[in-house]
């Protein structure tokens, strides 16, 4: 019996080390809930606190780690929620008028995913990932402003889990 055919979820024949921002979403395996908890104030006004776990402090120090092993690839904003992790990633091949070779998406987020399951001594992601091509500055702000928004968000965010 054959296996079923994964969907192909990459633009086809689009370079993917190419200058530009990409938004990237990575959940955790089985979507467990272990890299954050959210915290809502008493007080309707007061904003959502993200608290950080333990495999939460090591994923964002993989995340910031980014840029010094990858000097094209910069992390503009992200956001690490109980179950997933939203970010913009951004591939700048030009440095002060000199080429720098930049990695692909797909090999940041797999050295992003191997090294924090390494530190967690634990299998922390699910298979792949999600990536959306920034499409401009509007759709640039409306990411951010979705990464921004997303802890006040979380019970209605597609990634819940009570």
């Amino acid at each position: 019996m054959a296996l079923p055919k994964r969907k192909q979820i990459r633009l086809h024949q689009y370079d993917y080390s190419s200058p530009g921002a990409y938004f990237v979403t990575i959940c955790t395996k089985d979507r467990r809930c272990i890299l954050s908890d959210v915290a809502v104030g008493a007080a309707t006004s007061r904003p959502p606190e993200l608290r950080l776990t333990a495999y939460g402090e090591i994923v964002d120090s993989a995340i910031k780690s980014i840029p010094a092993i990858y000097p094209a690839v910069f992390i503009d904003n992200y956001v690490i929620m109980p179950n997933h992790v939203h970010l913009i990633l951004r591939i700048n091949t030009d440095n002060d008028g000199r080429q720098i070779a930049a990695p692909t998406v797909s090999t940041v987020i797999g050295q992003l995913k191997r090294w924090a399951s390494i530190q967690a001594k634990s299998a922390l992601w699910q298979k792949s990932y999600h990536e959306h091509v920034i499409r401009g500055e509007n759709d640039y702000r409306e990411i951010w402003e979705y990464i921004e928004s997303n802890p006040a968000k979380w019970a209605e965010d597609r990634y819940y889990a009570k």
